[in-house]
């Protein structure tokens, strides 16, 4: 990390830099005739990008991060996602912007509450389509198939544990169903 990154106020979004690595997952997806569930494991690599300035008066601090999860039956890669964890201290604002080849963009926002003295940070983030400020972007495929119609995800770190769960809400077959994730992560 540059010396000028490492100068940055990263705000709550500290202590997720670095490689994680978790063997606990659970993924529940929707299927036709109700839910699959696969176990998995993963890598999650968040690295500093710095701060950038908005139209010159918002600042933000941005880490970017990448996320691998193989099913633990096949060691197939099922969920590749990208994106940015961004920290605007003045709005009190996390950020979570992320992109997964399934040709769907996430934009999802909430409060930070939490003290940033804490030993333990909480994130906490939604998106829903029709919101006009934290929403989905899907392709007219997606939209016209398995359409997401809403996203949360929450993270807590705590030293070098940390653990997540998240909630993508889908129209798909028919019916609207909830596509849950969660694991646990330690920092190698």
């Amino acid at each position: 990390m540059s010396d000028e990154v490492s100068s940055l106020d990263f705000g709550p979004l500290t202590q997720l830099i670095g490689t994680w690595r978790g063997n606990k997952g659970i993924d529940v997806a929707p299927e036709p005739e109700g839910d699959e569930t696969h176990p998995y494991y993963e890598t999650l690599t968040f690295e500093p990008v710095g701060d950038i300035t908005n139209a010159g008066k918002q600042t933000l601090v941005v880490l970017h991060y990448r996320q691998i999860v193989q099913r633990k039956t096949d060691n197939e890669i099922f969920h590749d996602e990208t994106g940015y964890w961004i920290w605007d201290k003045a709005a009190s604002t996390i950020i979570q912007s992320l992109t997964i080849p399934r040709a769907v963009a996430v934009l999802a926002g909430g409060q930070y509450n939490n003290k940033l003295e804490s030993s333990k940070v909480t994130l906490e983030v939604g998106a829903k389509i029709d919101d006009p400020d934290w929403s989905i972007l899907q392709s007219p495929f997606m939209k016209d198939n398995a359409k997401t119609i809403a996203f949360s995800h929450k993270i807590s770190v705590e030293k070098d544990q940390l653990s997540y769960s998240e909630t993508t809400t889908l129209d798909i077959y028919g019916r609207i169903m909830e596509h849950t994730d969660s694991n646990e992560l330690t920092r190698c």
